[in-house]
């Protein structure tokens, strides 16, 4: 019986061994083919114009490339709401858009108060408002205000600096936060 026992461990330990062996091993095989064939990586955002009503949820990226015509339909929703006029929108913009709203983790559309803004604009906002810049990159397609349906002004703004990429302005009492893509900045 003591020998019978002798055997069994010995063979325990090898199987041990074995198993501790296949684990190293392990990483030194190739992965199978099917990882490989992952679905394709595509882009998406979603978006309300609150002043002119417009609305859009289109992938927007796909295959390795911005699709034109979705990037003509955002700039369109994305026109200034008091002359109707549209401009580029800058695609570090959009994808920061998309950024923001999957780490917010919301499936609700982003709400736009102000994307592209027209020099007219501009300049009439600056009369009557405080805190528009004289050179605004809303003039240049690069900024957007807006806030999330679901989500406090300060989670969003907490999100947005969270991301790093351009400014972030915190405007509480007009309920909105300004990003764009410009130099890394707050206030």
């Amino acid at each position: 019986m003591n020998g019978g026992k002798r055997h069994a461990r010995r063979d325990l330990l090898a199987l041990a061994a074995a198993a501790a062996a296949g684990v190293i091993a392990a990483p030194l095989f190739p992965r199978p083919a099917i990882a490989l064939t992952r679905a394709p990586y595509k882009r998406t955002l979603a978006f309300r114009n609150l002043r002119t009503g417009d609305q859009l949820s289109l992938v927007y990226w796909a295959d390795g490339r911005y699709l034109p015509e979705a990037i003509e339909l955002i700039a369109h929703v994305m026109r200034d709401g008091r002359t109707g006029e549209t401009h580029p929108i800058d695609r570090r913009l959009i994808d920061l858009m998309a950024r923001l709203r999957a780490t917010l983790r919301s499936s609700e559309p982003l709400q736009i108060v102000c994307g592209y803004r027209s020099p007219a604009t501009n300049a009439l906002l600056r009369e009557t408002s405080e805190g528009v810049a004289a050179n605004s990159l809303h003039m240049a397609g690069a900024a957007v205000d807006l806030r999330v349906k679901g989500r406090g002004l300060a989670a969003v703004r907490r999100a947005a600096l969270s991301l790093k990429s351009g400014g972030v302005g915190y405007y509480p009492r007009s309920n909105f936060v300004h990003i764009d893509v410009g130099p890394v900045r707050r206030w």
